[in-house]
C-alpha cells in the first residue's frame, strides 16, 4: 500500500537503457510489476513521433512519472507539473541529483521539491540516501515514500550499507520503504527483501542484462522470495554443526 493504493507486485521498474520500445515493453511485461517509472524530461510528451509511452499501456500497469536529469529543486518541481498537465500522474518519483560522478541526491533540493509538491496535491515518492534522519525529515513534509539508494545510480553494486539500511528499515514504519538504484542482480533483490523493505525499484540491472526478459523474470521472482522468505523467519545462526537428522532414538 502506497499512499491508500494497493499494488500486488513489490517490484518497481525503470524505462532506459533498453535497445527500444519493443524490448522495453516485453521487459516490463515479464518483471510482473504494475508500477513502471518514466523519466518526464527524456520522453516525447507530445507524441508527435515514436514514444516509449507508446509502448506502455497505463490499463495495465501504474505509470509514475520521475525527475531524473534534474539538479535543482525547480527543475523537479517543473519536470512533475509537466508530468501532470499532459496527463501521466500526479504522483512523481523525485529525484534532484546533487553529484555528477555519483549521481547521488542532493538531499536539501530533495527536501524542497518534496514540500513544494505535497502542498500542490502530489503523491511524492523521494529518491534519497540511508540517512534515517533526513528520511524522517522528508516523512515530515509529508513523502508517501522512501526510496534509499542500495549503491549509485547504474553501478550494479549491490547494497552497499547493509548497516545502514537495517537502521533505516528498524527506525522507519511511518511509510514504506522502497530500494531504488544500485542493484545488479536477482540476489540482490532478495536480499533487500529480507531486510524487511517493502519494495525495490530498479532499471539498469534489467535494461543491461546480456538477456534482459529473463532477467526481469528472475528479479520477479527473487523479490517474490525474499518477501516470503522475510515473512518464514530465518533459521537461527549458529557457530557449530547442528545434524539435520536427529541422533535421539536411533538404535545403536
Amino acid at each position: 500500500m502506497i499512499a491508500g493504493r494497493s499494488f500486488h507486485s513489490r517490484l518497481i521498474v525503470g524505462t532506459g537503457k533498453y535497445k527500444d520500445g519493443a524490448e522495453t515493453r516485453d521487459a516490463v511485461e515479464a518483471s510482473g510489476a504494475e508500477m513502471v517509472t518514466v523519466a518526464v524530461r527524456r520522453v516525447n510528451l507530445d507524441r508527435s513521433k515514436e514514444s516509449l509511452l507508446d509502448y506502455l499501456d497505463p490499463k495495465k500497469m501504474f505509470l509514475l512519472p520521475n525527475t531524473a536529469g534534474c539538479y535543482t529543486a525547480d527543475e523537479a518541481i517543473r519536470a512533475a507539473r509537466l508530468g501532470r498537465e499532459v496527463g501521466l500522474s500526479d504522483w512523481v518519483k523525485i529525484e534532484v541529483i546533487g553529484d555528477q560522478a555519483t549521481l547521488y541526491p542532493d538531499i536539501q533540493a530533495t527536501l524542497i521539491a518534496t514540500e513544494t509538491l505535497v502542498k500542490e496535491g502530489f503523491t511524492v515518492l523521494p529518491y534519497t540516501t540511508e540517512d534515517v534522519v533526513f528520511a524522517k525529515r522528508l516523512i515530515d513534509v509529508g513523502a508517501a515514500a522512501v526510496m534509499p539508494l542500495g549503491a549509485p545510480i547504474g553501478t550494479g553494486m549491490g547494497l552497499q550499507n547493509i548497516h545502514g539500511l537495517r537502521i533505516l528499515r528498524e527506525l522507519i514504519t511511518e511509510v514504506p520503504l522502497i530500494v531504488d538504484a544500485g542493484l545488479g542482480t536477482a540476489s540482490d533483490a532478495a536480499l533487500a527483501m529480507e531486510l524487511g523493505f517493502d519494495g525495490v525499484l530498479l532499471n539498469t540491472a534489467i535494461a543491461l542484462a546480456e538477456n534482459p526478459i529473463l532477467m526481469a523474470e528472475a528479479m520477479r521472482h527473487a523479490v517474490l522470495a525474499g518477501y516470503q522468505a522475510k515473512l518464514a523467519g530465518r533459521m537461527p545462526r549458529k557457530l557449530y554443526a547442528s545434524a539435520s537428522s536427529p541422533m535421539e532414538g536411533i538404535s545403536r
